[in-house]
């Protein structure tokens, strides 16, 4: 997807008019419309292409709602976001209105590399390390990279802290070239 100016604009409009209380529905619910123009090459030309009209988009939208069981308010937020052709920033806007939500809740997304997978206790050990690295509480989200080796490697928001020895071999090699 394309970056649009001004997706933060949207971002926030689309939290204030669905208000706080239903925000995480909402963001919820325009994810899965992201989910299906990243999958669907036709929804996508639909949305982006000036050749169907707004009522044909407004139709075909509004029968899709049904089956992901969108709000009202998601259907015209969408509608309104391909009307003014901002809908090529859907990603950005999501990401957004979802670090604003979070923020506001006092939470934080971390996103964990790890080449096996987690288990219970060690994933409770690492969402209180990172309790207490941000002063948030933490939602992980876990993606499996074998070429880690082992360790893991977090992101959340702009700041990654690497443990994999991937990372370590790098630093190695850096201070080896530095000498």
């Amino acid at each position: 997807m394309k970056k649009i100016k001004g997706a933060s604009k949207y971002a926030k409009a689309l939290l204030r008019n669905v208000g706080f209380d239903k925000a995480a529905q909402a963001i919820t619910e325009v994810g899965s419309v992201n989910d299906l123009m990243v999958k669907s090459k036709e929804f996508s030309n639909l949305l982006f292409n000036p050749r169907f009209t707004t009522a044909e988009r407004s139709g075909i939208i509004k029968a899709l709602a049904d089956k992901l069981k969108l709000s009202d308010s998601t259907v015209k937020f969408i509608l309104y976001l391909t009307e003014v052709g901002a809908i090529a920033g859907l990603a950005d806007i999501l990401r957004i209105a979802t670090n604003i939500y979070l923020d506001r809740q006092k939470k934080a997304k971390a996103v964990v590399l790890s080449p096996i997978e987690i288990s219970r206790e060690r994933e409770g050990v690492l969402k209180a390390s990172l309790k207490r690295i941000t002063d948030r509480d933490v939602e992980l989200e876990y993606v499996i990279d074998p070429s880690l080796f082992g360790g893991i490697l977090v992101k959340i928001g702009s700041t990654m802290y690497d443990t994999s020895i991937r990372g370590q071999l790098r630093l190695l090699k850096d201070e080896l070239i530095k000498g």
